[in-house]
């Protein structure tokens, strides 16, 4: 191959041996003191400086050029010396491979991979400037996002990709300072750079062996921006949106016939928030790599990694809105192991002592929401996960009759109650997919619930009244239970006991998977997620009408009218919702009163947000 190069009105032309050659010469004349330089020699080291000039933008023709210098380079490799050749390194070290042809790319990549061998020399250096190019160059961020393709892009990481296996194959302390250099490197919140390139470049390592090696922090640092940007969300943020008007509307609102690509009524995601597009960018990245951790037969090696991450991380951030929805997706992807892995993960959590109340709370508030929201769970699972939940509840119970004073103190009970709200949760979501299935059904009603829920803790007073008399209403239908409870419900839809057994924190509304609000991630989200307006209830058939016979033993199915009674404080002419309208979320329904409709019922929290109390 021969190249021209053109630099300060200076023209060579050589091939590559020959520029092998010339180039060994220069970096061999110019190892002495400056000094005693010849001056020839000095301008040829200076043309040589120029042709790796990393702020010079090339042609295709001055790219050939350079590629043939750098290829020189490499096979001069032992002829540098940082003592006397810095400002070529400093080229070398700060030039951006996006810039560049595939040709140029790959003998740039080759002299990195050969410095990086030269023993305790350049090791940092070179492995620094491959993550800077994870992203575009700062100054044409704008410009390169929109002329480099997706293919090139693809392209890139690949190269990068392969270049850091090569070196950590070679260089076995490269993992290691490649973890400390990345860790430096990772995007802050409100950097410049180009975050979401950033992490697709860096999770794609994850697929190569040095995801064995390094793919736990990779993670982890992913996880941990996730979340950061999450909580820099707030409500206030979103209610202040143009383009989130009526988010906040409840699940099952009139959208004027509005219906996805998924057959479902669409909702008004969230846009517009710097925060928010950064996130959602993140959120589609992190799911793509986990699809083709799917597709490469190494997902439950991710999910594993990720569970660890969550339980220290995520799980007790209770500001968190969308970061947890990686793990839906996860467990999307495998439903039979990472999905039901997930469930056994979070009540064991739960069930075990290990962990402080906070925790224990949380856990559970994530089974009740994850059991209820995702689609991919069956319903034997789910049957199986509430077992575990009341079995834990009648222990409770029954370690409370011991006790000489037994008193209905939200407070200290207060894990007693997040599980039976999470048990209510659950059931009104999938009682009628479970009475479809007589063996199903029939380990419902041996499961006493009714005792817990009758119990002197009264969990029915202390619970979310919304929760509470939806769950009634369909236990009634399905002849599971019946009750008679006065709730004064007055114009909240919590109560003070829910406040004070939500503590600070509210976890008496903390459902952690309510709907998802980010507009492009969401279309890996929607197809697996339970709304509100698609679950068929106990007490409606498909036409609407009460259900006739669901044959549940040992219910005197003539009683329940009269011991199944309701009463709530309010007006009728402050009726704000039916089963049309439904949310706790903070939005105008807080500042009306609520009732129930003579034919509809109170309406089930379909949008429960963490960490957000209603107005006192």
């Amino acid at each position: 191959m021969g190249a021209e190069q053109q630099c300060d009105d200076m023209e060579v032309a050589f091939s590559d041996s020959e520029a092998f050659r010339s180039v060994q010469h220069v970096l061999q004349s110019v190892r002495m003191d400056p000094f005693l330089i010849d001056l020839r020699d000095k301008e040829q080291y200076d043309i040589l400086l120029c042709a790796v000039d990393s702020t010079t933008r090339r042609s295709s023709d001055d790219q050939a050029m350079l590629a043939t210098t750098l290829r020189a380079l490499s096979e001069a490799v032992s002829k540098i010396d940082i003592m006397y050749h810095h400002a070529l390194l400093h080229n070398i070290f700060t030039m951006s491979i996006w810039y560049y042809n595939r040709d140029t790319r790959d003998a740039l990549l080759d002299l990195i991979i050969r410095l990086s061998a030269v023993a305790d020399q350049y090791l940092r250096e070179c492995l620094q400037m491959l993550v800077n190019n994870f992203t575009p160059p700062g100054p044409l961020v704008p410009q390169m996002e929109k002329r480099v393709s997706d293919d090139k892009r693809k392209e890139i990481y690949s190269q990068l990709h392969e270049s850091l296996k090569m070196i950590s194959d070679t260089v076995p302390l490269a993992p290691r300072v490649l973890k400390d250099i990345i860790n430096r490197s990772m995007p802050k919140l409100f950097d410049n750079k180009v975050m979401v390139s950033f992490v697709e470049c860096m999770l794609g390592l994850g697929t190569e062996r040095l995801g064995d090696l390094i793919g736990t922090s990779l993670l982890e640092k992913v996880v941990d921006l996730l979340t950061e940007l999450d909580v820099n969300i707030t409500w206030e943020d979103i209610l202040q949106e143009e383009h989130s008007k009526g988010i906040f509307e409840m699940e099952l609102e009139d959208l004027a016939g509005d219906v996805d690509k998924f057959g479902q009524e669409t909702e008004v995601l969230f846009g517009g928030n710097v925060c928010a597009e950064k996130l959602d960018g993140l959120m589609v990245v992190v799911c793509k790599h986990l699809k083709s951790c799917a597709e490469h037969g190494c997902l439950k090696r991710e999910f594993d990694i990720l569970k660890t991450i969550f339980r220290k991380g995520v799980l007790k951030v209770h500001k968190s809105k969308f970061a947890q929805f990686i793990m839906f997706y996860a467990c999307s992807l495998d439903p039979e192991i990472c999905g039901l892995d997930f469930a056994l993960f979070l009540t064991d959590i739960f069930t075990k002592k290990e962990d402080d109340a906070i925790a224990r709370m949380s856990a559970v508030s994530y089974v009740g929401s994850y059991l209820s929201r995702a689609r991919f769970i069956s319903a034997d699972t789910v049957v199986a996960i509430l077992k575990r939940l009341v079995d834990w509840c009648i222990d409770h119970c029954e370690r409370q009759k011991k006790k000489h004073t037994r008193t209905k103190n939200p407070v200290e009970h207060q894990i007693f109650y997040a599980s039976c709200q999470a048990v209510m949760y659950v059931l009104c979501f999938r009682l009628r997919s479970i009475m479809d299935y007589p063996n199903l059904r029939s380990q419902v009603f041996k499961m006493n619930i009714r005792s817990i829920l009758m119990d002197p803790l009264e969990p029915l007073k202390v619970c979310l009244p919304s929760i509470v008399n939806e769950f009634l209403r369909q236990a009634k239908a399905a002849r599971l239970f019946n009750a008679s409870v006065d709730l004064e419900l007055e114009d909240r839809i919590d109560s003070d006991l829910s406040k004070a057994f939500g503590g600070v924190n509210r976890l008496d509304m903390f459902f952690p998977f309510d709907p998802y609000l980010l507009k492009k991630s969401d279309s890996y989200i929607r197809p697996n997620f339970e709304f509100w307006s698609l679950v068929k209830t106990t007490y409606s058939d498909d036409e609407g009408d009460e259900l006739g016979d669901f044959d549940a033993p040992g219910m005197n199915v003539d009683s329940l009218d009269d011991n199944f009674d309701i009463e709530l404080n309010s007006d009728d002419d402050d009726i704000e919702y039916t089963m049309n309208k439904m949310s706790i979320t903070p939005h105008r329904s807080f500042y009306h009163p609520m009732a129930m409709s003579g034919d509809s019922g109170l309406s089930m929290p379909a949008r429960i947000r963490p960490s957000v109390s209603p107005p006192s």
